[in-house]
């Protein structure tokens, strides 16, 4: 790199830290204007002493620690301290990115090409079990585990039907769709939804009888770019007295209070993920090629997610989530590795997408499709010519029909404060890589 580059850079670098430290007077500024309690206590700067290990436990996928990060991070208590966040990012033209679990392939929750606050919902995660109604309200902030240790200690024949993995947040795993062991049996996560609680950018507060389009919305078509979800109101189903499937790397015997491990892994493990879904049974010629890609080095692992039972009674225009009737499985396609170098990383992803390029004729086709929690943004981002159009040919691989629906959702009820970046409107909620425009 020549000198010139050199002096570019530096002078870059001090450009955008003059701004960033503006941004942040400006924001504790607002915020001691709106709040009436001192909401600063759970607002992180880059200097603050927590700040690094706060992002670190937010960023399950440490793939993108060296990408951007935010300004702020903003861990409320309490939904009085939401609104202030909202209503000053929304003042000041920041973003907001939602941390339920952290959980997301593609980082989405902590990292923007904007300057933006992370809005981390961990300390929100008090759940109310009702067994006589047999409903429960969830905080966003909540994990699977933690629901699940809920409801086992208070009944040992209900449950929820959520994900297997329980540290993924319910926040995040509702609004994608939710599929998990008791899909087949009760239906999606989304689909046990009966009501919820959502903070909208002008900091107001609506349920189901207040907004029954952004409900629809919400339940599987990706709530971050729609608002802040405070809580679902989920309905709980009867499961056998003893039964396992509340553990994903456990045993029947191990205690309960391991579904409320939150340990940081020591070990760094670097990710990336994709999906499809099937409609036809794969030929033997398929699982060759399969077993083939298993046995390379860079290989690359297959998780089949079985559907049809109660999720083939459901419509696909029901929730956002459309892959109904028709599909047999779910497949999750994964890789990891724990050197973040340049080579393995290229390496490893190359594998993925190699046998992601080659089960293509054995997938579901026009289009194909693709779950969005194991969202992949090589299908497409929102580029600063967006359009309706162009962002169709990809957002319909996750929503099919219902793409059309989920963008007059999202132009109706943020009122136009939701828009891309790259329009004169603002951009307050922000799921990077998902979205909507009204035609």
């Amino acid at each position: 790199m020549g000198s010139l580059q050199i002096l570019f850079v530096l002078l870059l670098s001090l450009f955008l830290a003059k701004c960033y430290s503006h941004e942040q007077q400006e924001l504790l500024h607002c915020l001691s204007t709106y709040s009436e309690s001192n909401i600063t206590q759970n607002i992180y700067n880059p200097n603050s002493p927590t700040y690094t290990s706060i992002l670190e436990y937010a960023q399950k996928n440490p793939r993108w620690w060296n990408s951007s990060h935010p300004i702020f991070i903003a861990s409320p208590r309490t939904e009085a301290e939401i609104r202030p966040v909202i209503l000053c990012s929304k003042k000041i033209g920041l973003q907001i990115k939602i941390k339920s679990g952290g959980n997301d392939y593609e980082g989405i929750s902590s990292r923007s090409e904007s300057p933006f606050v992370m809005l981390d919902l961990s300390n929100r995660t008090e759940i109310k079990v009702d067994l006589n109604e047999e409903t429960a309200w969830v905080q966003a902030g909540t994990n699977l585990g933690e629901l699940y240790y809920a409801i086992a200690k208070r009944s040992k024949v209900h449950g929820f039907p959520g994900g297997v993995c329980f540290s993924v947040g319910t926040g995040g795993l509702i609004s994608g769709g939710g599929l998990g062991a008791l899909t087949r049996k009760f239906g999606l996560a989304a689909d046990n939804v009966v009501d919820a609680r959502v903070m909208d950018v002008n900091g107001n507060i609506l349920d189901r009888e207040m907004n029954d389009d952004l409900f629809w919305a919400v339940r599987g078509g990706g709530e971050a770019s729609f608002g802040v979800i405070l809580a679902w109101k989920v309905k709980l189903v009867r499961v056998p007295e003893k039964s396992a499937f509340y553990f994903y790397f456990g045993k029947i015997t191990s205690p309960l209070e391991g579904l409320l491990d939150k340990t940081i892994p020591t070990q760094k493990h670097y990710y990336k993920g994709t999906s499809d879904f099937v409609k036809t049974p794969i030929p033997e010629s398929g699982w060759e090629m399969i077993e083939r890609t298993f046995l390379e080095e860079a290989g690359p692992r297959m998780i089949l997610e079985p559907l049809g039972g109660k999720v083939n009674e459901i419509s696909e225009s029901e929730i956002p989530f459309p892959h109904r009737k028709g599909n047999l499985y779910n497949i999750q396609y994964t890789v990891g590795w724990s050197d973040n170098s340049e080579s393995i990383s290229s390496q490893k992803m190359a594998g993925l997408r190699k046998l992601y390029e080659e089960m293509e004729p054995y997938v579901a086709k026009s289009p194909r499709t693709a779950y969005l929690t194991y969202r992949d943004l090589d299908f497409g981002t929102n580029k600063e010519d967006y359009s309706y159009s162009k962002d169709k040919m990809w957002c319909e691989k996750y929503f099919n029909g219902n793409f059309e629906r989920l963008a007059k959702v999202k132009s109706g009820c943020s009122k136009k404060a939701f828009e891309c970046k790259g329009s004169s409107l603002e951009t307050v909620f922000a799921d990077m890589g998902i979205w909507y425009q009204a035609k």
